[in-house]
């Protein structure tokens, strides 16, 4: 036979629990961060450039086939892609800020 579930069999979830760095951080300490996040994506998108032209490189030597130039081209392509709509976002964002009436 089936037994009974009780609620004291049932596991409670944790609490979310914030750190210290987070739950204290200041305005400029979250700007900081933030334009580091940024500046890593622009730094990925052009390491990812840069590994483009030198698979590109490598196929035109006989190095690389095709399928691994077309793969590291559309990583790129889409990278590109995701920092345009990443920057069309901010203009549009400081594009609204301006616009507030104080």
């Amino acid at each position: 036979m089936i037994q009974p579930i009780s609620l004291a069999q049932v596991q409670q979830p944790n609490p979310i629990i914030q750190t210290a760095k987070t739950a204290q951080a200041t305005p400029s300490e979250l700007t900081d961060s933030f334009a580091s996040m940024l500046k890593n994506a622009l730094d990925s998108a052009s390491a990812q450039e840069q590994n483009v032209h030198k698979v590109n490189n490598q196929f035109l030597v006989g190095q690389a086939d095709i399928s691994q130039v077309m793969v590291v081209s559309q990583q790129a392509q889409l990278t590109l892609q995701l920092v345009t709509q990443v920057r069309n976002k901010a203009v549009e964002a400081y594009q609204e800020i301006m616009r507030m009436q104080i």
